[in-house]
């Protein structure tokens, strides 16, 4: 057959063969061309901000740049004892530079995040020097302070003045280097970060499990009921994403908060006093409330979508065989209904463990999460390089959360398909 193909030509005696082959080429050249401004916007978008936020996380070029020549001295200390007297030196004379080109700030503070100090400590020193014109420069500079005349503060220096280290990574979950270049963990008052990260996994757990719990029959009214009450329910779930975000926030606020609408129902009923009014905003309480609110749809929907595809017949056939409803419905109905669950919780979840807004404006200090951190960093305290490393933190833990559901519900496949 594929000879008498080969044979047959086209009006202008092409054989057949290259021309249905020169077709599917320009079919395939047609669709990338297609393709091309969708695959542009991802890359500049998408990639290229995540690249150049792993970038950041572990790039370091400030102290590297502008105390090369301290750096270099340091190279050949072994950390043991003080440096010699070539790198006192070398730090004096680049520190009267840098304090009379003004960027002494820029290295000062970027030794200050990984030291608490440092930032003092080089602007004292290099004031003080401006009156010191000849070494040895050793004595000295530790009479001005005596950090000088510590190991640590020049094992600062050396580690970063390296191009690329994971110190962010480190202060990320409250870990540092030491002098003898061993990972330890941070003074604890000086350690937040760890118990930020803890509290936004719990967070995103408990509010997917009471998206779960009050999803769950909704999404099964959904499916069950007549199609008239079923649409006029729907239209109920989905009415929050025609809200504006910041407008369902603030109502949250005024029905929450100590003289709000809630607090004054349940002192009318009389539960509480007047002067025992419960505070339900700017806090976890909050966090809670608002965050399940919002993210409430999103288990919805999958599960619906999932739950309306299941035949009543396994569950009529269960209690005809002698099941109770309650057996009938656990074992028979529920078990069908795991994909929908499945997809619902790993949507919520990842969707409130990097979520920003609602903490910001009804979480207050007890109920900030770690994006709500990440932000901080960013705007605040300007340490890109930590907001960039904690980022690039969260996206590992949601790609790895993304693949291990993946790989359950592959493996699930392959026993029941």
């Amino acid at each position: 057959m594929s000879d008498q193909t080969s044979q047959i030509t086209t009006a202008d005696g092409t054989p057949l063969k290259l021309s249905l082959h020169r077709a599917e080429r320009a079919k395939k050249i047609r669709s990338f061309i297609f393709l091309v401004p969708t695959l542009t916007f991802i890359f500049i978008t998408f990639l290229i901000p995540i690249a150049d936020m792993l970038f950041r996380s572990v790039h370091t070029p400030e102290v590297r740049a502008l105390l090369h020549h301290s750096v270099k001295s340091l190279q050949g200390w072994d950390g043991s004892g003080l440096p010699d007297e070539r790198a006192y030196h070398a730090l004096a004379q680049e520190l009267k530079l840098l304090k009379k080109e003004r960027t002494l700030g820029k290295v000062a503070l970027r030794l200050n995040y990984e030291k608490s100090g440092m930032r003092s400590l080089l602007s004292k020193t290099a004031r003080k020097l401006e009156k010191i014109h000849e070494g040895p420069f050793k004595n000295k500079l530790i009479g001005i302070d005596k950090r000088w005349g510590e190991r640590e503060t020049w094992a600062v220096i050396k580690l970063l003045g390296k191009r690329f280290t994971i110190t962010h990574y480190l202060s990320a979950f409250d870990l540092k280097y030491d002098v003898d270049g061993n990972v330890i963990a941070q003074p604890a008052e000086q350690q937040i970060h760890s118990k930020i990260w803890l509290r936004t996994l719990w967070v995103s757990l408990l509010v997917t499990a009471l998206c779960l719990i009050l999803g769950y029959p909704v999404a099964y009214l959904l499916a069950t009921l007549p199609l008239r009450i079923s649409n006029l329910l729907m239209i109920c779930v989905l009415l929050p994403f025609w809200t504006s975000l910041l407008v369902r926030l603030t109502s949250w606020i005024v029905l929450l908060q100590k003289q709000g609408v809630l607090n004054d129902i349940l002192v009318w009923i009389g539960i509480i006093s007047d002067e025992n009014r419960v505070r339900m905003v700017y806090n976890m309480t909050g966090t809670f409330v608002a965050m399940t609110q919002v993210l409430l749809p999103f288990m919805i929907l999958p599960l619906y979508s999932v739950i309306k595809t299941i035949s009543p017949d396994y569950v009529r056939a269960a209690r005809s065989l002698g099941a109770n409803p309650v057996r009938a419905f656990w074992e028979i109905y529920v078990p069908q209904t795991v994909p929908g669950i499945g997809a619902g919780s790993i949507l919520v979840f990842i969707l409130a463990i990097g979520y920003y807004i609602t903490p910001a404006i009804v979480g207050g200090a007890t109920g900030q999460l770690i994006s709500n951190f990440i932000a901080l960093h960013m705007s605040k305290t300007l340490n890109w390089g930590l907001a960039a490393a904690m980022g690039t933190t969260l996206l590992a833990g949601v790609l790895a959360i993304y693949w291990l559901y993946n790989r359950i519900v592959g493996i699930e496949n392959m026993k029941f398909g």
